[in-house]
């Protein structure tokens, strides 16, 4: 899944700040661009794994377009981070789903070119993460 992160440029004296919107209270920070990049990254993960202790849903990650208008984030620059949360899902289980023919084909054609989505089972679990939160 594709966190957005916001990250409030830092300089000589100060660090770069990281802002999770997606996930409340996921934040961290690196001296360098590069180091609060891979910073972010860890305190992601670090987060999930608190919620999913505590038995909390994993949130669903929006678009960076939907928190680059808030005020709240105005000078900052956007970011994607990604993160595999099927380690946070659970264990797998093998299901049989039957799906119509055209249909099977277009998601196999939409993930051969969305490659965030790994599989055609990741873009099935990201598509009823998703559904699931906004239902």
């Amino acid at each position: 899944m594709l966190f957005p992160i916001a990250i409030e440029p830092g300089d000589d004296t100060h660090a770069f700040g990281v802002v999770v919107p997606d996930i409340p209270g996921c934040f961290s920070a690196g001296d360098t661009l590069d180091e609060a990049l891979r910073n972010a990254k860890e305190a992601i993960d670090f987060h999930l794994e608190g919620l999913v202790e505590d038995g909390d849903d994993i949130p669903v990650a929006s678009s960076v377009q939907t928190h680059a208008s808030n005020p709240e984030y105005a000078g900052f620059i956007w970011a994607v981070v990604d993160i595999d949360i099927s380690q946070y899902l659970g264990k797998a289980e093998k299901i049989n789903v039957t799906l119509p023919a055209s249909l099977i084909t277009r998601i196999d054609r939409f993930v051969s070119t969305h490659p965030e989505y790994k599989t055609r089972s990741g873009f099935l679990a990201s598509a009823a993460l998703e559904t699931l939160a906004h239902g």
